[in-house]
């Protein structure tokens, strides 16, 4: 089937269809068996990223359970800053740590965006090898964390509650974190530019921490970025379609994002009033979202009723069924099976 053919690329051209397009954010993930099993073969979480065959194998394992009309790279947002020589673990339980970025230092003492590929080489690998293997109907996602979330981590050394330690540099050390951020952004159009030569056809920005930018600071720092890497991605492949997620953002910061980064479709999570995105954002873009993910463990009329609601409330315009963020370790597999039934039924 030719790209322009697939269910998720239409819905991105802004054509609205009778039964919405699926997938879900970390659809490849330990809610699934299968996935358990075959990170136990990798050993780690970051082996696995880094394991083409593996990876590929993850990524797969969902659409041949499921049938998703897209598949999502299985890989991580901060395997960028690794990239950049930032050290990178995770512990078991609590999530990545890393060497933090506070200082003059310390931002020095990063690599130089153009290295980047010595170490990101094996995610290309990936898309190349999902390009090839993925169902001729189904659409490939390639995907990069926002440069304010991949900075909140990189100068905590973890997640944190509100992302205070980056706001505070950007109060106390404003030259450092600015820096911060457009070396980001610069790594981040190099490595999803990668992606697309590489096979994928879509790719996804992840503001997963947006929603603590407050005012400017949102404009300043999720949307401008955002701005810069759409306008160098359309110039180096201008049939590319590019979703935003700035996650948490206010109404208002929805409807400006979607306005002035050009994405194609704009992700809202879980809080996001469906009758509001269909009266405001759905009318300048596709809106992919937003059923709360907790329904997927607990299951019920509910998950069936919220998922066709959702549906209803969208199909007037361009929509992309999906959750309001990941789908979580807990979730019940059968519960999967029935979303996916109440959105195509």
């Amino acid at each position: 089937m030719k790209t322009k053919e697939k269910l998720i690329i239409r819905a991105l051209s802004g054509e609205t269809l009778s039964t919405p397009p699926i997938w879900m954010m970390r659809q490849a993930g330990r809610y699934l068996p299968e996935y358990k099993a075959t990170r136990s073969i990798a050993g780690d979480f970051l082996s696995l990223c880094y394991n083409p065959a593996l990876a590929t194998e993850v990524t797969l394992q969902p659409i041949r359970r499921y049938g998703f009309d897209a598949a999502i790279l299985f890989a991580d947002i901060l395997l960028i800053p690794q990239a950049l020589g930032a050290k990178l673990w995770f512990v078991t339980g609590e999530g990545p740590r890393l060497s933090t970025i506070t200082t003059q230092t310390d931002f020095d003492s990063l690599g130089e965006v153009d290295d980047i590929d010595a170490i990101l080489s094996p995610i290309y690998e990936t898309v190349q090898n999902l390009s090839c293997e993925l169902p001729g109907k189904t659409t490939l996602i390639g995907f990069a964390g926002a440069p304010w979330t991949v900075a909140t981590y990189m100068i905590a050394g973890r997640g944190t509650p509100d992302q205070r330690p980056a706001l505070d540099l950007i109060k106390n050390q404003p030259k450092i974190f600015d820096a911060l951020i457009d070396k980001i952004t610069d790594a981040t159009i190099h490595y999803m530019s990668r992606q697309i030569d590489a096979g994928a056809e879509v790719v996804k920005i992840f503001d997963s921490w947006a929603g603590s930018l407050k005012g400017n600071l949102f404009n300043h720092y999720s949307v401008i970025p955002a701005k810069k890497i759409v306008s160098e991605l359309r110039t180096r492949h201008p049939n590319i379609k590019i979703i935003g997620f700035p996650r948490g953002a206010t109404n208002e910061g929805y409807i400006n994002y979607a306005k002035e980064t050009g994405v194609d479709c704009v992700a809202i999570d879980s809080s996001v009033d469906i009758k509001w995105a269909a009266d405001y954002l759905q009318k300048i873009t596709c809106v992919q979202g937003n059923l709360d993910q907790s329904l997927l463990v607990s299951g019920g009329e509910k998950l069936t009723s919220e998922s066709k609601r959702i549906v209803k409330a969208l199909s007037k315009g361009p929509h992309i069924f999906n959750l309001g963020h990941g789908i979580t370790p807990d979730a019940d597999p059968e519960n999967v099976t029935k979303m996916i039934h109440a959105v195509r039924s």
